[in-house]
């Protein structure tokens, strides 16, 4: 099993670094049109040929990481937040894989793989050793709810880039007037989200790195039905310096970090569940570090990060993009529907014998199957297209994002198991 393994942990790193290389030569093809000054749109095809091209081999090495470790674990390697996110990359490197084979736009990749990368990365911050399935996911039903839901969203993620780049593309930064700041601010805000997240794993990252710890013993009490208090206690680990510590906990053990020996504050008296105030913290170090991050380019640009990036867009055809979106989004539809709602609800029948039970995951699941729905009926019914399609494609990724993370290491319920 551990040959296995040692295979598949091989070609996930494969993978990885080929994105890398693949996003940089498709940020080469973006930025081609300033950084060279002979035949720029042969330079930014060639440059966007390299870019599919290692976006393909890394795909592969991607594929053999995933039956490798199915291989060497023994079941599909889709059962925590570790091997989720990083199957949901994969599925949307083949998304983009095929809308480029359809489209031929080679500066999709230029916001698809950096995508894929950041997801891989958070996928990182999970323990990555292979777990036994518990109960509920020994089916395998499990296979086919997840890998289809996951395939949906990666089509969702590809309508998402392309919607993204057209936004982009059209925002007209000569406005001044209310109108055209406010579209400013809301595509600036888009893009500090993304910071946000880039700026949590460069926290994450920096401190597992330097082996930062700090433990603390919480006691929860709760009461049950006949009235009766029950006191449990546990060890809460921090992996960042703990600005807020568990609710009702004593410290252990602390690192010094700026100075700083103890916690700012204690989580309040309604976040005492299960590491309700470490993912309390977390979510403040991710603003703190996203909001520095943010701060450092917006210094070093001296001016928003949009700015920067629509002058490199202008060969781009945002008809085209808009049509991208919203194929990409018809694609994924159907799927998701399959996976997300009509699968699942197979699945909690015989994992947990009903097919609704309005746990938190599946009310998401359907609000995000309702937000495209009514993205649909406005885009063919109502003839929403141009900026307003893509604003719908933008929001409707958002809710995806929250869905798959926030809903899986926020909110307790029953998909809570995917997230530890």
């Amino acid at each position: 099993m551990n040959h296995w393994l040692d295979i598949s942990s091989t070609a996930f790193q494969a993978a990885f670094y080929l994105y890398c290389a693949s996003f940089i030569c498709y940020a080469i093809a973006v930025g081609g049109k300033r950084w060279s000054n002979r035949e720029p749109e042969h330079h930014n095809r060639r440059w966007g040929r390299f870019g599919f091209v290692l976006a393909v081999a890394g795909w592969a090495c991607h594929l053999t990481f995933f039956f490798t470790r199915w291989k060497g674990g023994g079941h599909i390697p889709t059962s925590n937040m570790y091997e989720f996110m990083t199957f949901l990359a994969m599925a949307i490197v083949f998304a983009f894989i095929i809308v480029h084979l359809i489209y031929r736009n080679n500066l999709l990749g230029a916001f698809a793989i950096p995508l894929v990368v950041i997801i891989i990365a958070y996928a990182a911050v999970f323990p990555s050793e292979v777990q036994p399935l518990i109960p509920a996911l020994n089916n395998y039903w499990l296979k086919i709810h997840v890998t289809t839901a996951a395939t949906g969203e990666a089509f969702f993620a590809v309508g998402f880039a392309a919607a993204l780049v057209k936004l982009l593309r059209v925002i007209d930064f000569s406005r001044t007037d209310k109108a055209g700041r406010r579209e400013q601010r809301w595509v600036e805000f888009v893009l500090f989200f993304m910071v946000v997240i880039i700026g949590f794993l460069v926290s994450v990252f920096a401190f597992r790195g330097g082996g930062y710890e700090a433990k603390f013993q919480q006691e929860k009490v709760s009461i049950d039905q006949q009235g009766v208090e029950n006191s449990v206690t546990q060890t809460v680990e921090y992996g960042l310096p703990p600005i807020v510590a568990p609710y009702n906990s004593e410290k252990l053990s602390m690192q010094p970090y700026l100075g700083i020996k103890d916690p700012l504050f204690e989580a309040p008296s309604w976040m005492n569940g299960v590491n309700a105030g470490r993912k309390l913290n977390t979510v403040i170090w991710s603003l703190l570090s996203g909001a520095i991050l943010y701060g450092l380019l917006r210094l070093i640009a001296r001016k928003p990060i949009a700015a920067v990036i629509h002058p490199h867009l202008s060969d781009i055809d945002p008809e085209d993009l808009d049509e991208i979106s919203y194929r990409a989004i018809a694609i994924g539809f159907p799927v998701f529907t399959l996976g997300a709602l009509i699968f699942a609800m197979i699945w909690a029948q015989i994992a947990w014998s009903r097919f609704w039970g309005w746990d938190p995951k599946e009310v998401w699941a359907l609000i995000t199957w309702l937000f495209y729905s009514a993205y649909l009926h406005l885009r063919l019914s109502r003839g929403w297209q141009g900026t307003r399609s893509a604003w719908l494609a933008v929001i409707g990724f958002i809710v995806v994002l929250f869905t798959l993370i926030g809903v899986n290491l926020v909110i307790a319920g029953l998909h809570s198991y995917a997230g530890v």
